[in-house]
């Protein structure tokens, strides 16, 4: 997992309540055994008509929003079942970074378990964030994950929380695997007691 500290990008909007998992990455695609390849999947039913077409009223199949790291969303963001598979496609397709009023809960500590920050801010100023994209030429954004601030579109700053175990996991690139291993010399250390006092 690389480290995460801090994003500048292109952002998208999608300004949606209750965006559900199905609705991220739908179940069709969920048989895949890797971990990679499910951006292309990610919001299928809303950036795809039935001829496999995308329908250019889906806000992510706007040109300015092509390329974004930085996803503006709405509350409730990621609720429903608990397929990790939905950060997977939203990593995957780009972003790394999702900033709404509210998450579900498993979607949030999925994102932060791959590398994706999950930004919660009040809903007054995730609006304020969107009304101030430039829907005609595109806007950027940058979220420090290090002083937990993100400098908006339009220049104004915001702080943000985020707890302490996520914040150092993501500003290190820790994954699961990672976490255990910052405590290697603890683990030798009681498996040489274990076995001398087994002797």
């Amino acid at each position: 997992m690389k480290p995460l500290r801090v994003v500048s990008g292109r952002v998208a909007v999608l300004d949606r309540p209750d965006v559900d998992t199905d609705q991220i990455i739908p179940k069709q695609f969920l048989k895949r055994i890797e971990r990679t390849g499910y951006g292309e999947f990610l919001f299928f039913d809303w950036r795809y008509d039935e001829q496999g077409e995308p329908r250019p009223g889906f806000e992510l199949n706007r040109p300015e929003f092509a390329g974004a790291k930085i996803l503006l969303a709405g509350r409730n963001f990621g609720c429903g079942s608990s397929r990790e598979h939905a950060a997977w496609a939203l990593q995957d397709y780009g972003f790394d970074v999702v900033i709404a009023p509210s998450f579900g809960d498993i979607f949030r500590s999925n994102a932060g378990k791959i590398g994706m920050l999950a930004v919660q801010l009040d809903e007054a100023d995730v609006k304020r964030l969107m009304e101030g994209v430039d829907l005609d030429r595109g806007s950027t954004m940058t979220v420090d994950l290090e002083r937990c601030v993100l400098v908006g579109p339009t220049g104004e700053q915001l702080p943000f929380e985020v707890d302490g175990a996520t914040r150092h996991r993501l500003l290190n690139g820790l994954d699961d695997i990672g976490l255990t291993l910052e405590h290697e010399a603890d683990i030798a250390a009681f498996e040489a007691r274990r076995a001398a006092a087994g002797a």
